[in-house]
């Protein structure tokens, strides 16, 4: 079963790792999947995980929700890992705003897969790098879900979805993946033929980018895959040029991930190859003052 409400909130403030007042998105964040959930009990659901019960194997998956908040999509679509298809989706443009409608899009998946929590067998997100803020929500719903729910939590970062994407197009390839992230910097990750990382995911120039595609000649993906087609002067294969993966392909690299591993794995946590855009102004910080 899933804990009494007043648990669930220390659940998702515990996975977003912050303290009353500090964070306003945090806030809201807590407040739309409460909401959510409360809503769920209100309508006579049970919570009662099959994949948690004694004897089941948990680290074995049936259905997988995978959640994608990284950029400007709002995302979640329900997987059978066992048949290999996607059984619902639902996917918002929003560009900011994941807080208020997470909740509300895994509702929406749940539905259009004809199950609920308690069908799940396991959760996936991804983990950047991508939106600062964005990354936190997702990170933190799938902890807290998995948590509550007693099934495993998987992380697969953009860059890795972004390489899987483009292969699925052109098989047999090398890839690079590669996101504009401003400042002149590209957050980049080269995968060879074998889909084995060979690079990053790391913080890199415009520069040392086209060296790398210079060298290995791969398939470029991503937001930055044809600026750095450009500034090479050659023709490349160019896979998806957009900020993230489609979400099933979140949902197919997790249940490999899983496949492959023998009993819990590590928590997912956000990818920040760089810090927060937004930080506090020493300069201007007030004394706290004393009663």
């Amino acid at each position: 079963m899933l804990p009494a409400t007043g648990s669930l909130t220390v659940t998702f403030a515990r996975s977003y790792r912050v303290r009353r007042g500090r964070s306003e998105a945090a806030k809201r964040f807590m407040h739309y999947s409460l909401a959510g959930m409360s809503h769920w009990r209100a309508q006579g659901n049970c919570f009662s995980n099959p994949c948690a019960q004694a004897g089941a194997p948990t680290g074995r998956l049936m259905k997988l929700l995978a959640i994608d908040c990284a950029a400007n999509l709002c995302a979640a679509c329900v997987y059978d890992a066992a048949a290999g298809v996607e059984l619902g989706r639902s996917v918002l443009d929003l560009g900011k705003g994941h807080a208020e409608q997470l909740m509300a899009v895994i509702e929406e998946a749940l539905k259009a897969a004809g199950t609920d929590y308690a069908g799940l067998g396991a959760i996936a997100v991804s983990t950047g790098p991508g939106s600062f803020t964005g990354l936190r929500v997702g990170v933190s719903a799938a902890r807290g879900l998995a948590l509550a729910l007693k099934i495993p939590a998987i992380g697969v970062t953009t860059l890795e979805a972004l390489a899987a994407q483009a292969r699925a197009t052109f098989p047999g390839c090398a890839v690079l993946a590669a996101l504009d992230a401003g400042r002149e910097e590209i957050h980049a990750a080269l995968y060879d033929e074998l889909s084995v990382l060979r690079y990053g995911p790391a913080v890199t120039t415009l520069s040392q980018a086209v060296a790398m595609a210079a060298d290995s000649f791969p398939v470029l993906a991503g937001t930055a895959a044809t600026q750095i087609a450009a500034s090479a002067g050659r023709a490349f294969d160019i896979g998806p040029t957009s900020a993230t993966a489609d979400i099933a392909v979140y949902a197919r690299l997790a249940t490999a991930q899983d496949a492959g591993k023998k009993g819990e794995g590590e928590k997912p946590k956000p990818l920040y190859l760089r810090g927060a855009d937004a930080k506090p102004q020493a300069g201007f910080i007030l004394a706290r003052q004393k009663n």
